[in-house]
């Protein structure tokens, strides 16, 4: 049986975001998840990704960021969108019976993940779905300064083909944070995690990446 969804409405400053959350029982961590720059938390990809991890025993709270949810199309800034990571943490704390939480985000959702922890935002880690170190063509414009200050544990999924992070630069900043960050590639993959001439739906490619996150999770228990 699927586990059960629920609607929940996170209080953002004077403001609210959506979200949903779902608990498998006795689940052994609770990852919060947010969504890239171009499309909100309903997406098949995120949605995909959170029911597999449910059926893995992995509670999960995907949210909505406030230019989402108030129908814009440009992201919000970092102080804004820090500020509903936060907020969506305490929520999934307040409804977690003291397992480790997690934070993860696709692109845009990750990167804004990693500067909350840089400035406090407690998390057990970090999961980066493709994480953009620079924009497509503009391998000189880095965004990883704040990375290199962050001990926890982190997991980079990224696909090889992905424009946002060209492979040589990637692995070198993930060896210059050290040990506690582990990259894992998707062979052939997008920004979306596509691969040439597979055909998968997005749910199912979300999905996928499930298992690479799960076995991470429980091997830093």
């Amino acid at each position: 049986m699927p586990t059960p969804e629920s609607p929940v409405t996170i209080t953002v400053g004077e403001s609210s975001v959506s979200g949903v959350y779902a608990r498998p029982g006795n689940p052994f961590a609770t990852l919060v998840v947010a969504h890239g720059a171009g499309a909100g938390m309903e997406h098949p990809f995120l949605a995909g990704f959170t029911r597999a991890l449910n059926e893995e025993s992995v509670a999960t709270l995907r949210f909505n960021f406030p230019y989402r949810e108030a129908g814009r199309k440009f992201p919000d800034r970092p102080p804004a969108a820090t500020a509903a990571w936060r907020a969506a943490m305490d929520e999934a704390a307040a409804r977690s019976d003291g397992e480790p939480l997690w934070a993860a985000g696709k692109s845009f959702g990750g990167r804004l993940a990693s500067m909350a922890v840089a400035e406090g935002m407690p998390a057990a880690g970090l999961v980066y779905l493709g994480y953009p170190l620079h924009p497509p063509g503009k391998p000189d414009k880095l965004r990883d300064e704040h990375l290199y200050g962050l001990t926890l544990p982190m997991l980079f999924l990224q696909g090889t083909r992905d424009p946002f992070a060209t492979p040589e630069l990637l692995e070198a900043v993930v060896a210059r944070i050290g040990p506690s960050a582990t990259l894992r590639w998707c062979e052939g993959g997008g920004h979306t995690f596509d691969i040439a001439g597979r055909k998968r739906s997005p749910e199912e490619v979300g999905a996928s990446l499930a298992g690479p996150v799960v076995a991470f999770l429980k091997g830093r228990a």
